[in-house]
């Protein structure tokens, strides 16, 4: 029963992170599926939007206007990646892998220490729990985490549905076709990356506000968690075929790996330490079992 009584209890501050990091798997879902290249500045640009949003915290600026400046870095940063691999031709999970590396670096010197705590500080989970004083912290997340996903979905479903947003999607479907018709491919991947890594640290941003610190070291394996939800979503939800639908499987998918994560560890069937191992089993699996499905589905069968 106390294990029991533990997971229930450990499902609403899940739930709430998993519609956080639904706004980071956001971002990876337009790199990995809508342009089809494989970012991993991820990890760098998730800490980056912490790092940015603290310190601008620290200094006494509103939450809102330090997100807004979180989202800005992480947008340089995915620009960034765009420019070595559209300009210098730079491939570009290698790109992603060297904004990444120099980005740990740049963090450390934003917060100037490796963890800056924001309990004294007025974060927008405060400024919510102040309209409502009755609602507990995780659930204040959770209607934080909700907003701002329904907010970047419509901006996002606009966006993509325009003249800019649909070249975009042609390019990561057929480079060559966009080429043909005079389209610049090159432009359109920074883009598409920039605005990727702005959601990234829009996420870092949201996340770190919610559980009170920026760490440098709190995107680490950002990208699998990402990779995770994508993954999730589509094989519970991959029915629906609408861009709108498919962002919402990709943040269904967030949450569901949240909830999954906080049922094992308060059950116990995994340790701490091996967290990123189980995560990264979990995704093999879920990339794995479609595969498997489809050639079963495909394999001639042998007449008796």
């Amino acid at each position: 029963m106390g294990v029991i009584a533990g997971i229930l209890s450990s499902l609403p501050g899940a739930f709430s992170q998993g519609v956080l990091w639904g706004i980071m798997a956001l971002g990876v879902y337009i790199t990995y599926k809508v342009l089809d290249i494989a970012d991993l500045t991820v990890d760098g640009s998730f800490a980056l939007g912490g790092s940015v949003c603290a310190m601008c915290l620290v200094n006494g600026m509103h939450p809102l206007p330090a997100i807004l400046l979180a989202i800005v870095a992480g947008g340089v940063a995915g620009a960034v990646t765009g420019l070595l691999h559209a300009v210098f031709d730079i491939p570009a999970i290698l790109a992603g892998i060297l904004t990444q590396l120099g980005l740990y670096s740049v963090n450390l010197r934003i917060m100037g220490r490796s963890n800056t705590p924001l309990l004294k500080l007025d974060t927008i989970v405060d400024k919510f729990a102040k309209l409502f004083p009755e609602m507990k912290n995780s659930y204040t997340s959770l209607l934080i985490g909700i907003l701002a996903v329904v907010i970047v979905t419509l901006i996002l479903y606009w966006f993509f549905g325009t003249e800019v947003g649909s070249e975009i999607r042609a390019t990561g479907n057929n480079e060559a076709m966009v080429k043909a018709l005079g389209g610049n491919t090159r432009l359109m991947k920074a883009m598409g990356l920039a605005i990727s890594n702005g959601l990234v640290a829009l996420s870092g941003a949201l996340v770190c506000q919610s559980q009170g610190y920026a760490d440098v070291n709190s995107g680490q394996g950002a990208i699998v968690t990402g990779l995770a939800a994508i993954v999730i979503g589509n094989v519970l939800f991959g029915w629906g075929k609408s861009f709108g639908m498919k962002m919402f499987s990709v943040v269904a998918g967030s949450i569901i790996y949240r909830i999954v994560i906080a049922v094992v560890m308060q059950a116990g069937w995994v340790d701490t330490s091996d967290t990123k191992l189980f995560s990264a089993l979990l995704v093999a699996v879920a990339l794995a079992v479609p595969v498997l499905i489809e050639r079963h589905r495909n394999k001639p069968q042998v007449e008796e």
